[in-house]
């Protein structure tokens, strides 16, 4: 339909097209009288609407579409269901799946498959596998409510065993759309002993004794010894019997092992099955301990007394990796130089105080933090080329908090941490010009206020002779004491940061021109292992674009290569999730001419989660689907859980969309009213006239 202002406008255009058409052709012409209508006609209409499309006319259409009611089939397709259900209750599932599907969509319902291992595509009942590695049930339901929010969905039906291990658990969430629960796997407690945790430090020092913890779960072996051992490459290390008391379902115990030379050593911990055991699926679990050489001495100096050099030092002994040296200038001696990495508070000093230290850490090249604030000797630091120059405008500051560098890519930031650092009082910093040069990185940035910058407030620099870092505040003490009174006296964001920088100015300490490293600790099968890389030129500053080929052996001596490219932006290598075990890595490059290599170790812990549990929750689901007003269901009910969707009269949404389109935006419009001026020129053309 064609909508204009009013009817008079539109009078108006006629008239004014009329009027163009009389004035044109009442002379007299060297045509008939016939073709002299046709062409009076001609010209009327076009310049009647061409007057009416200066009104702006538009075209409303109305379209109108009907949505089938939608069920979801979200199962839950993790390896507990497919570990401890019975065959015939598994394969009862599937066909009702089948069945259900069918029933609903002769009666006019359209029905999608959702698995948890892969809740964002669709399949069906007959492609399950059951291989999903984790059970997260919240995650699953809340997906397939995101993906179907303001749509025409009639309910949810869940098939599940109701174990959850990851996540957080389904009764405590809100959906809105009705939950019809499927219980699968088996309720009844089995005989079954597991290993349920392993606590442990995840660095320990050659030579050194290590505590191993052990925690054993069992069920109808209480009273009972159970058979503990600890291998390594297959070599029994250590066994030990340990009797289950006849009251509980968890006992402890404890392996005292000694860290062999320095590398990183898996430990197998497993339980010798029973007879009548269910399964031995969760009868082991593995421990990844790095060994190292020994305690990295850090050297904690300062100015003066400060409230920072507190939080410093108790950040660095809450780690057993470190052993703290303390000193301050004019108290007793200088210190030996024995120390691997230094701090210096707010040296160099105003007044050439802590000169001696400075030259002592500068000659031993000794990787050093430098902490800036009041009673720093700015123009002193910018002379040491640490990779950032201040230029304070007289002695104003700056009141800042810390927002992460997403670029920075040497280590990262847990979720947690980010919350925690939003939470951090401001502290002051120098306010003036910063200048970044050579490889220097900003790991944090300043944040004043709600304006996040990129002003630099934790940076690393320096070079391969010396790695450096500068912190550009002396009151992170507030960050540490803050994060202590909000979180139960564990500062654990704090903590990290400063750990986790000393690591990174210690680690890989010679001269390497090509440096790759694992991004994490360690990684776990749910991850995507990512590794870094840095290339250097002959005089050691970064250089990007040039490929590097990475070879990577797993436990079976297996290989497989990647092949990427270092970029300024810092992005690491995606290796994908990797099978559980200790991986090893040579990467190779041609750096001006060169070739270089690198090479090191990644550890990717396996985990078992889904073979913990085999005993099916179905109070969880029977809460589930009474919050949303259904009940549970079992195998064998599919026909009434199908004929108690139908009695819910279910009904089609008719959805009506309305488009306006401005008329004179047709483009066939256009080609009409060419062809009709054209047939009007050439019609006066042909007749003889102008």
């Amino acid at each position: 339909m064609i909508f204009s202002a009013s009817p008079w406008f539109i009078l108006v255009c006629l008239l004014v097209g009329a009027g163009y058409a009389v004035l044109l052709y009442s002379a007299k012409a060297p045509w008939g009288r016939p073709l002299n209508y046709v062409l009076a006609f001609i010209r009327f209409a076009v310049v009647s609407f061409l007057c009416f499309l200066l009104l702006s006319p538009f075209l409303k259409t109305t379209t109108t579409t009907t949505e089938k009611p939608t069920v979801v089939l979200a199962v839950d397709d993790s390896q507990s269901v497919g570990l401890f259900t019975p065959g015939a209750v598994l394969s009862q599932a599937t066909r009702g799946l089948q069945q259900l599907t069918q029933t609903l969509t002769e009666r006019g319902f359209r029905v999608e498959t959702r698995p948890l291992s892969q809740p964002t595509h669709l399949s069906s009942p007959d492609s399950l596998r059951f291989t999903a590695a984790t059970s997260n049930l919240d995650g699953l339901l809340s997906t397939v409510g995101d993906a179907y929010d303001g749509r025409n969905l009639a309910g949810v039906v869940l098939v599940s065993d109701g174990i959850v291990n990851q996540g957080r658990s389904p009764v405590y969430s809100e959906y809105r759309f009705p939950v019809y629960a499927v219980g699968v796997g088996d309720t009844l407690p089995k005989k079954d002993l597991s290993l349920s945790n392993l606590t442990y430090n995840r660095v320990a020092f050659s030579g050194n004794r290590f505590p191993l913890e052990v925690e054993i779960g069992y069920e109808g072996f209480g009273g009972s010894p159970a058979t503990v051992q600890v291998r390594e490459n297959g070599r029994v290390l250590q066994t030990r019997r340990v009797t289950l008391p006849a009251n509980g379902r968890r006992t402890k115990t404890t392996f005292l092992l000694t860290a062999p030379a320095p590398g990183k050593r898996r430990y197998e911990v497993l339980i010798e099955r029973q007879p009548g055991e269910f399964t031995s699926l969760n009868n082991q679990k593995t421990a990844y301990i790095d060994v190292v050489k020994g305690k990295l001495r850090v050297l904690l100096a300062g100015a003066a007394p400060h409230p920072d050099l507190k939080a410093l030092r108790a950040a660095i002994l809450q780690n057993n990796n470190f052993e703290l040296i303390t000193y301050l200038p004019g108290i007793g001696g200088l210190p030996a130089p024995t120390y691997d990495v230094a701090i210096l508070h707010q040296l160099p000093a105003q007044g050439n105080l802590g000169g001696e230290l400075l030259a002592q850490v500068r000659n031993r090249r000794v990787p050093t933090l430098f902490v800036l604030g009041a009673q720093s000797d700015l123009a002193a630091y910018n002379r040491l080329q640490t990779g950032l120059t201040v230029q304070p405008r007289g002695g104003q500051t700056d009141e800042v908090t810390p927002v992460p560098n997403p670029a920075f890519a040497r280590f990262t930031f847990e979720e947690d941490a980010l919350r925690r650092f939003a939470e951090y009082p401001p502290a002051p910093v120098p306010f003036g010009q910063f200048s970044l040069s050579g490889a220097a990185e900003a790991a944090l940035w300043q944040q004043v206020g709600r304006l996040k910058t990129q002003r630099p407030l934790l940076v690393f620099g320096g070079s391969p002779q010396q790695k450096q870092a500068t912190l550009l505040t002396d009151g992170s003490w507030q960050w540490r004491l803050q994060e202590a009174v909000e979180h139960d006296a564990r500062p654990e964001a704090y903590d990290r940061l400063i750990i986790r920088t000393l690591q990174l100015l210690t680690q890989n300490a010679n001269k390497k021109r090509l440096d790759v490293y694992p991004t994490q600790d360690d990684f776990t099968t749910q991850d995507d292992v990512t590794l870094g890389a840095e290339t250097y030129n002959a005089v050691f500053e970064r250089v990007y674009g040039q490929p590097v080929i990475l070879t990577l052996t797993d436990e079976q001596k297996q290989t497989r290569t990647f092949r990427f490219v270092p970029t300024e932006d810092g992005a690491p290598l995606h290796l994908g999730p990797l099978a559980g075990g200790l991986y090893r890595y040579q990467a190779r490059a041609t750096l001006g001419g060169q070739p270089q290599q690198d090479a090191g170790e990644l550890l990717v812990q396996k985990q078992q989660l889904e073979a913990l549990d085999a005993r099916a929750d179905h109070n969880l689901l029977h809460q589930l689907a009474r919050r949303s007003g259904s009940r549970l269901y079992y195998p064998q009910q599919f026909a009434q859980l199908g004929q108690d969707i139908l009695k819910a009269n279910y009904k089609p949404v008719i959805y009506e969309q309305e488009d306006l389109k401005e008329l004179i935006n047709l483009k066939w419009l256009f080609f009409l009213l060419l062809a009709l001026v054209t047939a009007e020129w050439a019609a006066r053309k042909y007749s003889g006239g102008i």
